[in-house]
């Protein structure tokens, strides 16, 4: 389709123009009767947040996005450009991309009376539709709605009284668009007061100009509830301007948290057949689900999605780096590998006072073995059941023979960095593995390292620097070291 070139061309194709409201609301309404996906890669949220979304877009809604960290808030708002439509005309060389029968600009204006239908346009793409602005405490007024500019006052011999003085900030240069802000309540509780006229009378005012200009624009917004009380708050008069409030939230199932993972994480390394066991790949996703629960963990701060993305792709490194330096072709991540990636995890948590006096790392290796401990128990008897009078616990004959063979005074060095093929000669271990893992061959040694941390995170057995042994013995040696 040729695009017209004059304002005569554009009202000659029969072009109308609509208000971005209406504009989103009837592609949506379009892509819902066609049955397109409108949200790609959005997932666990088709019967929660994106029907409620939906509904605020159908309501010609300004809405915020509430929830805690790493919920796709930014992605979902970035999407809202999808349901634009693909080209706009603008009059051209306007600032606030003024609607070429209905300019709002002087410049606009100006241009439409001295030009007539010859005023040319500009087709604007949708994806310069859309903008956003990170809120922090230092934006100011001019920032996001403009100023009086003196400089150009001065330049064009013009009064301040002038309209040709002013200069936009980024939402009127938004104008038939969406602007969104990022961390709504890091925005100081003066420049919020400057939101109120957009929200209700759809004007910006700058200082004291008389001028009012009518904006169309769509406002959304994202906070996390954290920052209500910690670092901000969104005044009153604007929460109650914002017409929809959508909460948002964390994968309601593994499943959904996995495929997510699945989706977002980099897993192909070129040159290398790198393979993560299935019940590893359980214990990555369990690892998020116990930092969502743990006591060290700042709940209401959140545990990201990033978290199992990011330990995902770092215990594939670690199983590529110890591959490059044995010169393998083929690579089969372990369990050590989870615990040499914990720099996945101390960055993704915000950690209580008690956590912090148990330091970031010793709270990870927690979070880690108890994710692992997860998945030994999901999979293996645990080893431990009550007797009929419910008096001490006692232990399970099916972990006796390698927990006997380790009392002997057996040791075994597990290392990230280095090969294995020892763990099977534990008496029982293999054969324990294979009946109840059922593992590839390629994934035995893999799954041995799970008993074993499975053992040790039940007391069971000692560790100490990747090394498994007797946890009685363990003990006395503390007790002399001590």
């Amino acid at each position: 389709m040729t695009r017209a070139r004059t304002l005569g061309e554009l009202k000659a194709s029969g072009w109308r123009s609509r208000s971005v409201r209406d504009e989103l609301r009837g592609n949506l309404i379009a892509g819902l009767r066609e049955g397109r996906d409108l949200w790609p890669g959005i997932l666990g949220y088709g019967k929660t947040v994106l029907p409620q979304i939906e509904n605020a877009i159908l309501s010609r809604h300004d809405f915020i996005l509430l929830g805690l960290r790493g919920q796709a808030k930014t992605r979902l708002l970035r999407m809202l450009a999808g349901l634009l439509d693909p080209w706009l005309p603008a009059l051209e060389g306007c600032e606030l991309n003024d609607d070429p029968l209905a300019p709002i600009s002087a410049r606009g204006r100006r241009l439409v009376e001295e030009r007539g239908d010859d005023a040319p346009l500009a087709w604007i793409p949708r994806e310069e539709r859309y903008r956003e602005k990170l809120a922090t405490p230092d934006v100011t007024i001019a920032d996001l709605l403009g100023d009086i500019d003196p400089i150009k006052a001065a330049s064009r011999k013009l009064s301040l009284a002038d309209e040709d003085v002013l200069h936009f900030g980024i939402i009127p240069r938004t104008n038939r668009g969406i602007f969104a802000i990022n961390e709504l309540p890091d925005l100081s509780p003066r420049i919020q007061v400057g939101l109120l006229n957009i929200l209700e009378e759809r004007d910006v005012q700058l200082r004291g100009f008389p001028v009012r200009f009518p904006l169309d624009v769509l406002l959304v917004f994202s906070a996390n509830p954290e920052d209500y009380t910690h670092r901000g708050a969104i005044i009153t008069p604007l929460r109650d301007r914002i017409a929809s409030q959508v909460m948002t939230h964390y994968p309601p199932t593994p499943e959904i948290s996995r495929a997510i993972t699945d989706q977002e994480a980099w897993t192909r390394r070129d040159g290398l057949d790198l393979r993560v066991p299935e019940f590893l790949r359980e214990a990555i996703e369990e690892v998020a689900i116990v930092a969502r629960k743990s006591e060290f963990v700042d709940q209401a701060s959140g545990v990201s999605v990033r978290l199992s993305i990011a330990l995902l792709e770092n215990v594939l490194s670690n199983a590529e780096r110890r591959a490059h330096r044995l010169g393998q072709r083929r690579a089969v991540a372990r369990v050590a590998d989870l615990f040499a990636a914990e720099s996945a995890v101390t960055g993704k948590v915000e950690l209580v006072f008690e956590g912090e006096r148990e330091g970031p790392a010793a709270v990870a290796d927690r979070i880690l073995g108890d994710g692992v401990l997860a998945v030994f128990l999901r999979h293996f008897p645990a080893p431990y059941r009550a007797n009929r009078k419910k008096q001490a616990a006692v232990e399970e004959d099916l972990y006796k023979p390698i927990v006997d063979w380790f009392a002997k005074g057996n040791r075994v060095e597990v290392q990230d960095e280095d090969a294995t093929g020892e763990l099977a000669k534990i008496p029982g271990l293999a054969d324990l593995v294979r009946k109840h893992l059922k593992p590839a061959d390629e994934d035995l040694e893999a799954g041995c390292e799970l008993v074993l941390e499975g053992l040790h995170r039940s007391s069971l057995l000692a560790k100490e620097k990747g090394s498994y042994g007797d946890m009685l013995k363990g003990m006395f040696e503390g007790f002399q070291e001590a």
